[in-house]
């Protein structure tokens, strides 16, 4: 889901890899990885892991130019190291090149032990994305150039998703069970990272909807630690929508869940204290 911050302990526990090349803003991504994405061997599809790399090339090439995109080709990509169920898998897209209408994005993918923090890159290649439609001409018909390079975000935890036709109700806007699914799912990231223990759902304490989000357009969720109890965890989470061609943003929502944090037997265990 996917622009989000990681914590920066775990990040510098990932493995580094070759060196990128200098490029854009960053857009990152995350998911965790569920049983209906796993193949017979218990990890990652690889099918799926392509999936999500081209929908954050999708989001990294619409931010740096505000038109429409379509995917041409990818460049060599390297499986390297395994994704399994239950890992959070973040990936993260940067304009490297840019020509008249074509824009190359290199995107990474990482996994994370969600009890541990262990972070191992899984894969990384190129999506040579295309400007298609009537914006490019508004703009002389030429791409912007891809800047410096954006250093990696340290605050808090953002994550985005593409809303897709079939995520959305009869009234053509995003579904409220999926805004809560993305929802719950970032507070499901956001209290394992605090915890670095299993947790479950406990509670919704509350959910207020304030705005419609459009297909085509962004969500980005931002959760929080709001408290901490012996061994729950109140998480707060914002919901915004993003228009792509115009970059305007809006806050649309805002939820309140309660996670607790269990042993294998699924009993609470004691968490850390937030920080005063």
């Amino acid at each position: 889901m996917t622009s989000f911050s990681s914590d920066p302990a775990a990040a510098a526990a990932a493995s580094p890899g070759p060196a990128s090349p200098a490029g854009g803003a960053v857009t990152r991504l995350i998911d965790i990885v569920f049983p209906g994405d796993t193949n017979h061997h218990g990890t990652l599809f690889g099918g799926a892991g392509l999936a999500h790399m081209d929908k954050v090339a999708f989001i990294a090439a619409s931010r740096h130019a505000r038109v429409d995109f379509v995917t041409a080709s990818c460049e060599r990509i390297d499986f390297v190291a395994p994704a399994h169920l239950g890992e959070i898998v973040e990936l993260t897209g940067r304009p490297v090149r840019a020509g008249r209408r074509s824009l190359a994005i290199e995107v990474d993918m990482v996994a994370e032990v969600l009890t541990t923090g262990e972070r191992r890159r899984c894969c990384r290649g190129i999506f040579n994305m295309v400007a298609v439609g009537a914006g490019l001409e508004a703009m002389g018909g030429r791409l912007p150039p891809v800047g410096d390079a954006t250093p990696a975000d340290s605050g808090p935890l953002r994550m985005v998703e593409m809303v897709f036709p079939e995520q959305t109700s009869h009234y053509g806007s995003l579904y409220g069970g999926h805004a809560l699914t993305c929802m719950a799912k970032a507070a499901f990231v956001a209290a394992t990272r605090h915890a670095r223990k299993p947790v479950v759902m406990a509670a919704s304490q509350r959910t207020d909807f304030t705005g419609q989000i459009h297909p085509g357009e962004i969500i980005e969720v931002t959760p929080r630690i709001a408290a901490t109890g012996r061994s729950s965890m109140t998480v707060v989470v914002d919901l915004l929508a993003e228009t792509l061609h115009s970059g305007d943003r809006r806050q649309c929502g805002t939820a309140e869940f309660v996670m607790v944090a269990v042993d294998d037997q699924h009993r609470p265990v004691p968490v850390l204290p937030t920080a005063a």
